[in-house]
């Protein structure tokens, strides 16, 4: 009886064990989708889907998100980000030298693809051809939405949707729209006014400056 007592006991605990609650904050918000930190992994999670650490996203709010963590649903507030040593953030740049043209390429990626961007900010947001998007994996016929958009050579058909994260150098950016044009235009994925209007960008003397909002 005693043997039976022990081993029940024993196995009493071991779900408790095996339910280590993870360190979960949401640091940003979006309509149906919240950017969460769970362990020191990032990512944007789209309400209904699933991030790191199997925590899934239900709702959100003006306030924050309502979360499942291990089974159980709570409201999780928006909180702000902070290292590990408990220091505030600091704002990252980068610098970017006038090419041949005049134009402005830098590398970066996009949802952790590696790609050349041209800046022009004359393009309203990130925009690529259909075949960019396929090299970056982006399922944008199932995950977009049909548009049509005007281009040099007229109006093309498109997908717009909104990219899990943009980066360039040190700065990343969450939840950005983005088009896919139809056919073989444009040739270049062309970082646009999506992303530049969520850092601080400035040109001077050949050279342009960007730098990461806090």
């Amino acid at each position: 009886m005693r043997i039976r007592v022990l081993l029940a006991a024993t196995l009493g605990l071991l779900p408790a064990l095996g339910l280590a609650q993870p360190q979960v904050q949401v640091v940003g918000l979006f309509p149906g989708a919240a950017v969460l930190t769970v362990d020191g992994q990032r990512k944007l999670v789209r309400v209904g889907q699933t991030g790191p650490g199997g925590v899934q996203v239900v709702s959100v709010d003006g306030q924050g998100a309502w979360l499942r963590v291990n089974g159980v649903e709570r409201h999780y507030p928006l909180g702000r980000e902070y290292s590990a040593g408990f220091a505030a953030p600091t704002a990252t740049s980068v610098s970017i030298a006038r090419g041949a043209g005049g134009h402005y390429w830098v590398a970066g990626s996009i949802d952790g693809h590696v790609t050349q961007f041209l800046v022009d900010t004359g393009a309203t947001s990130v925009a690529m051809n259909e075949a960019h998007a396929r090299r970056l994996g982006l399922d944008y016929r199932t995950q977009g939405r049909r548009i049509t958009v005007n281009t040099a050579s007229g109006t093309a058909r498109a997908w717009s949707l909104r990219l899990d994260s943009v980066k360039v150098g040190a700065i990343e950016v969450l939840g950005v729209d983005a088009v896919v044009i139809e056919g073989g235009a444009p040739s270049e994925t062309l970082l646009g006014m999506s992303f530049l209007n969520r850092v601080r960008w400035r040109e001077e003397q050949g050279t342009l400056r960007l730098e990461s909002r806090l």
